[in-house]
């Protein structure tokens, strides 16, 4: 009967599991703070450039900024369905877009002088460049993905943090978004005269956008 005694209580393992709850809530909170804060360096460069442009009387070449940052449901969904484990470690160097920024360009001309710009500044650091405007997915989808890694100062840390940027013109993020909708509103396969519209779809906005940045260097020209 004495030998009970030194077993753990209900009340006690209840106080145990509250403990690690907080920790784990804890450091998921730590963690995502990180990863605003280096959408917000991302942001903040973009800003200025934006100012230096209307300052100077420049041609803006940034129409719009979105940013987000991927849920927890979304993050373990995607851990899983790429056979990585569940974890804080797992997901800080697996997956290169939890923190993402979306920049949205005039012209197509445009997303490359961005990237350029923002390539040159000496704290990010590009890990990763996929260029679907030169070779479009199979969907007819289009956009400049780069993963970079920018440094975040804490009091008495830094830490280097991966932010996805995504760079399209408008007519790319139109179709992109009411893809994406069409995608997700229907738990079905997609037919695929469903999908070979959408690709019909992608490219007319495609030849659409090179027209408008031909009509774009002619007006130019006349000034």
């Amino acid at each position: 009967m004495n030998k009970l005694k030194n077993l753990p209580t209900t009340n006690t393992i209840d106080v145990q599991k509250a403990d690690n709850f907080y920790q784990m809530a804890f450091q998921f909170q730590e963690i995502m703070m990180l990863y605003e804060s280096a959408i917000k360096q991302i942001e903040t460069k973009l800003e200025i450039l934006n100012k230096e442009f209307k300052v100077t009387g420049r041609r803006n070449p940034i129409e719009t900024v979105k940013s987000r940052i991927k849920s927890p449901d979304s993050i373990a969904k995607k851990l899983q369905k790429k056979g990585f484990p569940v974890s804080f470690s797992s997901m800080t160097e697996n997956l290169n877009d939890i923190a993402g920024v979306r920049v949205i360009c005039p012209y197509i001309s445009d997303i490359y002088s961005v990237k350029d710009i923002l390539l040159k500044q000496p704290d990010v650091i590009l890990l990763e460049e996929k260029d679907y405007i030169a070779n479009p997915k199979e969907s007819g989808y289009r956009s400049m993905h780069l993963v970079v890694e920018v440094p975040v100062y804490l009091s008495e840390t830094e830490h280097n943090v991966k932010v996805e940027i995504q760079l399209r013109t408008i007519a790319m993020d139109f179709w992109a978004s009411l893809e994406h909708q069409l995608r997700y509103k229907t738990t079905s396969k997609v037919p695929d005269s469903v999908r070979r519209e959408l690709k019909r779809c992608a490219e007319t906005i495609a030849m659409t956008d090179q027209e408008m940045e031909e009509i774009a260097i002619e007006l130019q020209t006349l000034e």
